[in-house]
């Protein structure tokens, strides 16, 4: 039902911009919004300090007559997402630890599971140190059964002269302390291959059915676009995903990667401005004019002055908030203070 009223409201935003002229006069410190050259400016700025970013010329068909023909919007490519939202979006427990200098303190963050223990206790293995004189041999040692005779003859050799160093080389048996082939005890063997074969199979059930506890590391990508929205007068941002093999990610998929917060309510699935093909997951630019209009008053109420030049910049900041995990923000810094 989402979907269906997501695709009535764009179609209808979609007559409403092309109805609503275009913005000559800039209104930028009154009301947050952007002129196409503004909008332009803000985009140059953007490219020089963060290389990753260019400009895009689209499809010739769907060329915005406003914009340069070269410079109809923003991409980057290949932006890694290393974990869903759902791994970062839990209640966890705060401890604040003071300092004694009283400068402050920092935050303690514990995740508990559903028993009430931490998830860091559950990766963990348990580490024992037994006290046994089979816990470091060599290859050649399981050739041998010592039995309790032969351990006596070794407590009584103890006793004995120590042996000469010459001699013991000749021997030959510093090859048998060999630190490059010593080894630590094992399991069994049939019992380690059937721990194995059940890992295994483990692994690839978690596999298929598309996540699991698996410890390997699944990162994905993704391609950045920055438009302009003629009927809200701001930049618009829209992502598409890809899985290791460079395959496009379902709706589904994208949507773990959006703070559940705007999940199919900011990040709707909507036809790109300037490309053709299958819909693509946008934030929504409704608040966006808002949002920078507060922190352009926060910033002059503080003796500051914000240059349009830095809108990008800070658009790109405030955003992430939607997209927490793919990592693209690695513009310049910004002090609102």
């Amino acid at each position: 039902m989402q979907s269906v009223l997501n695709t009535v409201k764009g179609t209808a935003l979609n007559v409403a911009e092309y109805l609503t002229p275009v913005l000559k006069e800039s209104k930028f410190r009154e009301t947050g919004v952007l002129t196409p050259e503004e909008f332009v400016a803000a985009g140059d700025h953007l490219v020089h300090h963060c290389p990753t970013w260019q400009w895009a010329a689209g499809d010739e068909t769907k060329t915005k007559p406003y914009l340069p023909k070269d410079k109809q919007f923003l991409i980057t490519r290949n932006v890694p997402c290393y974990r869903r939202c759902k791994q970062m979006e839990y209640v966890g427990e705060e401890t604040l630890v003071e300092e004694e200098s009283g400068d402050g303190g920092w935050v303690e963050t514990h995740q508990l599971n559903d028993d009430g223990t931490t998830q860091l206790e559950d990766k963990i293995c348990e580490l024992t140190m037994e006290e046994t004189k089979d816990e470091m041999h060599t290859p050649d040692s399981d050739k041998s059964a010592p039995g309790t005779a032969a351990g006596a003859e070794d407590e009584d050799e103890d006793d004995d002269e120590a042996i000469d160093m010459d001699d013991f080389e000749e021997s030959g048996m510093l090859d048998l302390v060999d630190p490059a082939v010593a080894t630590t005890t094992r399991k069994p063997e049939t019992e380690t291959k059937a721990a194995g074969t059940s890992s295994a199979a483990a692994a690839a059930g978690g596999e298929a059915s598309g996540g699991g506890d698996s410890a390997v590391l699944h990162t994905r990508t993704y391609d950045l676009h920055i438009s302009y929205d003629k009927y809200y007068q701001t930049p618009r941002l829209w992502v598409v995903g890809y899985d290791e093999q460079r395959k496009p990610l379902t709706v589904e998929q994208m949507y773990e990667d959006v703070s559940q917060d705007h999940a199919k309510k900011t990040v709707t699935m909507e036809s790109h401005p300037h490309l053709p093909g299958p819909n693509m997951a946008s934030v929504h630019p409704c608040r966006h004019a808002d949002i920078m209009k507060k922190i352009i008053q926060t910033v002059e109420e503080g003796g500051g002055q914000l240059g349009v030049h830095l809108y990008l910049i800070i658009f790109l900041k405030f955003v992430q908030t939607v997209i927490p995990t793919i990592e693209y923000d690695f513009t310049q810094n910004f002090n609102m203070s």
